[in-house]
């Protein structure tokens, strides 16, 4: 009798989970409309239940799966330009992703151009591949097929195909981020470029090219004026002439490529590798090797319009500024826009150069108008092309944050954690030395003595050195985890093995499917292919524990990291338990002869995210991850499964409760 109820039980929970667990929160809309007699649109519309979000097709890597069209060909069409987003997405800070990431609530709409090449009505086959979130868990990528029809004459309705449109229930538990929230998150994010882009004008203020400057211009205008505030005038006008021609740039790129752009460039495995090739020029010409300088006869014309008076004779004289300053500014430059390029935000660029500008601006402005601080300011010296070989250290370190994302994205697999966490070791090292006067450039003055700010600033650089040491054996370094290789890449791990006996298990020794594909975190011994793993827990006479999981999925790291860790729980990870772990999001084409199509959504099955999300939905009644389930060796439930929570007491519970119920059995 007890068995049977504990059979009903298990029932019950299931029916339950299947009527509540299951969300499909967006609901698709598919139309056309003919323009003309050669030209057409598609439209894809959703609406996005409350507290939820779909993403943008523009995410930058280390992001979720971006939302994704494609168009089947046909001669009777071609495309035209790519799929726009109206309105375009606004980036805002993503909780579970925790990064600023662009993306729709409410509704979205999405509008394809198209030229056709047939009269008459076409019909035209798609598929979209997309991604939803709320503020606790995400829903692995989903793929559509849909079908519209142009009409043959424009203004004339269009044929959609109605078993496309997907119903969607409610989900009245989840909150939607309110407007002024935000609106706050996209003015932190525009506000935060302000400060980049005043902290790099701040540094080109205090290089060589520019810093001897303040002193000749501002005597300039305090002598060349007949009048007190003429010179005041002045100073202002060619403050405000620097601000207009570095903001200016920022328009022209804004406008020239716009946000999507390049935030596609800065997702791009190409162009990252460009970057990284970009920023190691400009870290080299700081070092002292060469100077980037414009061509001369270009500069002596903007100097020779500087003689004018007026108006006209300032804003050259700042324009001239400009010019022969890129040498100091133009690495500066390059590097801000290219980080400004992974904000999502349209006017990224222009508030960059905007903060940029008013760096360089202020001072000469105030100088003119307090000439008397003057005084106060350091004379020029050594220490100018000091903070300028400091800074190429600091590129040199930035530009392999983007080869890093080259390497992963290709999968060369050379730049591992380790070897990441080597070459900045050396390079802050020698930026130590450097600020210690042991180490020196051809260019560089004598250093006769350690300054209080330089043994300040050599400080803080060895320090960062020593933190970073116990990296090259698997320390998290959580401070800058987000510049570092995954922890999986890391080939000699020595933190893993004090995590608990997590460490030192014995392997299976078998030949593990998709292993090439898949690893699995603190060495513990994982299965990624259902079948392989139920066919061995029946063999060793363990249970089995189901890890839903995804490459995208924060929470399942952060499971992994806070949770699996912990001596506890890795310990019955290791002993207890048969762990295969079942990627939803993954993308690897299934062969032809493994697909299919879902008997539960009716959709195909191509790959190896689709199988995986497919099987989890239809047998467990849910399709968001992280989740946890224990079975037995005829594949039925031992306990409640469980989802993201960060208390290591009740995991263990939970696996405890398990293993007793499958002795049980």
């Amino acid at each position: 009798m007890k068995r049977i109820f504990s059979l009903l039980s298990v029932v019950l929970l299931f029916v339950s989970s299947v009527n509540a667990q299951i969300e499909n929160p967006v609901e698709w809309n598919y139309s056309a409309n003919r323009i003309s007699a050669t030209e057409a649109e598609i439209v894809i519309e959703c609406s996005i239940e409350k507290g939820w979000h779909l993403y943008s097709q523009f995410i930058n890597e280390g992001g979720p799966i971006p939302t994704s069209f494609s168009f089947k060909k046909n001669k009777s069409f071609s495309v035209s330009g790519k799929v726009a987003e109206i309105p375009a997405a606004v980036p805002f800070f993503d909780p579970i992703f925790e990064m600023d990431i662009s993306w729709f609530s409410d509704q979205a709409k999405f509008v394809q151009k198209i030229k056709t090449n047939t009269p008459g009505a076409i019909k035209i086959d798609g598929e979209l591949e997309f991604m939803t979130c709320n503020d606790s868990k995400c829903l692995p990528p989903e793929w559509i097929e849909f079908s519209v029809t142009v009409p043959a004459t424009a203004g004339a309705e269009a044929v959609v195909s109605e078993e496309n449109i997907i119903e969607t229930p409610a989900d009245e538990e989840n909150i939607l981020t309110s407007s002024d929230e935000k609106i706050g998150n996209s003015s932190r994010s525009i506000f935060g470029i302000f400060l980049a882009g005043f902290f790099g004008g701040f540094l080109a203020l205090i290089m060589p090219c520019i810093f001897p400057m303040i002193p000749l211009t501002v005597s300039y205008f305090t002598k060349s004026s007949e009048k007190p505030g003429a010179g005041i005038g002045k100073a202002i006008l060619y403050g405000v002439s620097i601000i207009v021609i570095y903001v200016a740039l920022g328009s022209i790129i804004t406008l020239a490529f716009g946000s999507d752009a390049l935030n596609e460039l800065a997702s791009n495995g190409v162009f990252n590798f460009i970057f990284f090739l970009i920023l190691v020029i400009f870290a080299i010409s700081f070092l002292g090797a060469f100077e980037l300088t414009l061509p001369s006869s270009f500069v002596n014309k903007m100097d020779e319009k500087s003689d004018k008076s007026g108006f006209a004779g300032i804003f050259f004289m700042a324009f001239t500024l400009v010019l022969v300053s890129f040498s100091c500014t133009g690495p500066i430059i390059g590097t801000l826009l290219v980080e400004t390029a992974v904000s999502g935000l349209s006017v990224g660029p222009l508030v960059g150069m905007l903060g940029f500008s008013s760096a360089l601006a202020i001072p000469f402005t105030l100088f003119a108008i307090f000439p008397k601080w003057m005084n106060a300011m350091p004379k020029s010296g050594g220490w100018l092309n000091s903070v300028k070989v400091v800074l190429g250290f600091l590129e040199l370190a930035l530009a392999l944050k983007f080869l890093s994302v080259v390497d992963l994205a290709y999968h060369w697999n050379f730049l591992d954690r380790e070897v990441f966490l080597v070459l900045w070791i050396v390079i802050f090292a020698l930026m130590g030395f450097y600020l210690l006067g042991k180490l020196q450039f051809s260019h560089d003055s004598p250093v006769p003595f350690v300054t209080i700010p330089r043994l300040m600033l050599s400080i803080l650089t060895f320090a960062f050195v020593v933190y970073m040491i116990p990296g090259l054996w698997g320390a998290p370094l959580k401070a800058i985890s987000g510049f570092l290789p995954p922890t999986p890449t890391q080939d000699f791990d020595l933190h893993t093995r004090t995590l608990g006996n997590g460490g030192a298990h014995e392997s299976s020794g078998i030949d593990k499917k998709y292993s090439d594909l898949f690893h699995c975190p603190h060495n513990l011994d994982c299965f990624f292919d259902l079948e392989q793993g139920v066919e061995y827990a029946k063999e060793v006479g363990k249970p089995i524990l189901l890890d839903f999981t995804g490459h995208s999925c924060v929470n399942c790291r952060k499971m992994e990291a806070s949770v699996w860790s912990e001596g506890p729980v890795l310990d019955r990870l290791a002993n207890d338990y048969v762990i295969i772990s079942l990627y939803v999001d993954d993308k690897t084409e299934l062969p032809e002869d493994e697909q299919y199509v879902s008997s539960f959504s009716g959709k195909k099955v191509r790959t190896i995210g689709n199988k995986w999300s497919d099987f989890q939905a239809s047998t467990f009644g849910a399709n968001s991850q992280p989740y946890y389930v224990l079975l037995d060796h005829d594949q039925e439930l031992l306990v409640a499964p469980t989802a993201f929570d960060l208390d290591a007491n009740k995991y263990v519970k939970f696996l405890d409760a398990g293993k007793k119920a499958f002795n049980n059995k």
